[in-house]
């Protein structure tokens, strides 16, 4: 199940890009199943035998909800996708989305940005490096009253009331709320990047690609950043009864202390399809002290398992998770392999949803590993997955 998640980071060769199609829409809205691919396997005709894998070989595609409105509003109300909501218990028809900068036209990242009702703050983040942020109403609801709203950016309550973006089939993009700033604190030039891995048993030749391999994307996003301070930390789980939850190597200046901690890390333990996803954002939380002065906060949360959203507890645990992250300004990019599971899919995008980040999916083109479960988005382009990563730190960096 778990074979080959972790060739996250391999290699600095090409693969061609190509586009493939996702799923279609049906003419009343509702959304097509066809042609889903069966419950991923290990093996095949192009995944046995296969030795660990070469640099560059691992494919991917990605796909941005919040930039694909329309898509995602079909999907929430589709009889296919729309009990998912449901299911995580994360609802996502009440966004505001902001964008702020000052007098010049200049885009500013690190402001705080607070929504109010009522004068009660009920949800706050931070503008990312393109100065652009998505407050939410109640997410965790599925009933909320939109009354009485106000955004306060940096500290001033803005007079008119914010334009909502509810789900709309009709609507490609959000409305946006224009702001801007006279004067602003510049953001440091700074950015933290953190790796939350999944190191249950199936995923040893998975790490040994991490551990092989992660310098050379490391090596490559340092060189690229000029005069941008990059911070490194990492977070490894398992599951309830192994031999641990959570361990963690806390954020350095020098990623080669990263690089050593992996080094050291093995895969053991699990043997059921959830794993402890809950404890693994509390721990990135916890255990990481995120700079919220930088540019940019990113955490890769590498895994093809579902939280047990069957066990007291853990749904409210992710639910505050998902809103200190975004309190913080940390976008949850999920790296998702292959699994049969939907659950796991849905739960990795409302994560990136409603942390400003954007979902990361491996492909079969590759040939790596079995059949990896078809993503239930649009159009995208193929490409090898560690160019895809470096693509999307240089791009939430600046």
């Amino acid at each position: 199940m778990k074979k080959t998640i972790l060739l996250v980071l391999a290699g600095l060769l090409g693969l061609v890009s190509c586009s493939k199609d996702g799923y279609g829409l049906s003419e009343k809205g509702a959304y097509s199943m066809d042609g889903m691919a069966g419950p991923g396997s290990m093996g095949g005709p192009n995944g046995q035998g296969r030795p660990g894998g070469q640099a560059g070989v691992l494919t991917a595609g990605e796909w941005n909800d919040l930039a694909h409105w329309d898509f995602w509003s079909r999907l929430m109300t589709s009889q296919d996708y729309g009990g998912m909501s449901e299911y995580w218990r994360m609802y996502t028809p009440r966004r505001v989305a902001v964008r702020v900068a000052d007098a010049a036209g200049k885009r500013l990242p690190a402001i705080r940005i607070v929504l109010e009702q009522n004068q009660e703050a009920i949800w706050s983040t931070l503008t990312d490096n393109q100065g652009d942020a998505d407050l939410w109403v109640d997410p965790f609801h599925a009933q909320a009253g939109t009354d009485n709203l106000v955004v306060v950016v940096d500290g001033k309550p803005q007079a008119s009331a914010p334009k909502l973006s509810p789900w709309n089939v009709q609507q490609e993009e959000a409305e946006v709320n224009f702001y801007v700033l006279d004067r602003a604190k510049a953001a440091e030039k700074r950015a933290d990047i953190a790796f939350i891995v999944d190191a249950t048993g199936s995923m040893g030749d998975e790490i040994e690609f991490l551990k092989k391999d992660l310098v050379d994307i490391l090596d490559r996003v340092k060189g690229g950043q000029g005069e941008i301070g990059l911070r490194t930390g990492a977070v490894f789980y398992r599951d309830e009864g192994d031999d641990y939850v959570t361990k963690f190597s806390p954020f350095t200046d020098d990623y080669r202390k990263t690089i050593q901690y992996i080094a050291m890390q093995n895969a053991d333990g699990g043997g059921d399809l959830p794993e402890a996803v809950h404890s693994a954002l509390e721990a990135g939380l916890q255990n990481l002290a995120w700079n919220t002065s930088a540019r940019a906060r990113i955490a890769f949360l590498v895994l093809d398992a579902p939280a047990h959203q069957d066990h007291q507890g853990v749904v409210e645990s992710l639910q505050a998770s998902i809103r200190e992250y975004a309190r913080q300004g940390i976008k949850l990019i999920p790296v998702f392999c292959s699994s049969p599971s939907k659950d796991c899919e849905f739960m990795c995008r409302f994560f990136a949803v409603l942390t400003g980040g954007t979902y990361v999916f491996l492909t079969d083109d590759s040939g790596v590993g079995g059949d990896h479960i078809e993503p239930s988005v649009g159009e995208f382009q193929v490409e090898p997955l560690n160019d895809l990563l470096a693509r999307l730190i240089a791009k939430y960096i600046g």
